[in-house]
């Protein structure tokens, strides 16, 4: 399995990870970077971890064997705290807030940045109002950038799946994160969509790790891909050598081609 150089101190890196719960190895001496631009998938047949291994980015599940690093600094990720690092991530389904407006919605992704303080919101103070437009022109600016600002005054409830996960995904790009985390972003997709989707993703200005099952999307935008089966790192290249590596086609058919 080609392999890469996680102790390169740009971007996240992940130096054998291994997380069990009880008596069952969700991963096993697993060890990934994301370098500053590139953008990196994780597949795996169902089971194979990539979940688990998300989630210990995001800081919902510690490791039990292993470290994290941002930038050679060693990282002890909590879901709370990702933002000011510079990390954003959107979940699978899309998570919205139904009683609120879709500008709203992507408002929520900009309190890590508000400057001006309670006592000036309290009081109305300008610097207040000034840090409210400036919010509320980064949430439009997310908004057009994924496509669907003219549903800013619309409460989501309404609207198409697809323009939901789009707004989800304007909600993380609001804070211009370093990194985005992605957690199956097609699912509930349609061909179409999808492919609007990578488009999407292939012109962000951040890296980008993915976790995902529709293979088209991950051949389609990702640099560089881990294959996990069993909690265990299988393969990683470009999508070219995924593609020609016979362990991939063992770990998702079962047997080599």
């Amino acid at each position: 399995m080609a392999e890469q150089d996680p102790d390169d101190n740009q971007g996240l890196a992940l130096h054998r990870i291994g997380v069990r719960f009880g008596g069952l190895v969700a991963l096993d001496d697993v060890s990934l970077r994301v370098p500053p631009g590139r953008t990196v998938g994780v597949i795996g047949p169902n089971g194979a971890g990539k979940t688990t291994l998300f989630n210990v980015v995001c800081g919902f599940v510690p490791p039990a064997t292993g470290a994290i690093t941002l930038d050679g600094r060693a990282l002890r990720p909590k879901p709370h705290r990702l933002t000011r690092l510079g990390i954003a991530r959107t979940l699978q389904g899309v998570g919205l807030f139904g009683g609120l407006s879709v500008l709203d919605n992507v408002l929520a992704g900009t309190g890590h940045a508000a400057t001006a303080g309670f006592a000036a919101a309290l009081f109305g103070l300008p610097r207040s109002e000034r840090d409210e437009r400036r919010r509320r022109g980064d949430a439009m600016e997310a908004l057009r950038l994924c496509g669907v600002a003219e549903h800013a005054p619309t409460l989501p409830g309404g609207l198409p799946y697809a323009v939901r996960k789009r707004v989800a995904l304007a909600r993380a790009l609001v804070a211009r994160p370093r990194l985005l985390l992605l957690d199956e972003p097609a699912g509930g997709l349609g061909a179409d969509e999808i492919t609007g989707l990578g488009e999407l993703i292939r012109g962000l200005d951040c890296s980008v790790l993915l976790v995902e099952h529709h293979m088209d999307l991950v051949m389609s935008i990702c640099d560089d891909i881990l294959v996990l089966d069993f909690g265990k790192p299988v393969a990683f290249g470009s999508p070219g050598e995924i593609r020609a590596n016979d362990a991939v086609t063992a770990a998702y058919l079962g047997e080599a081609a």
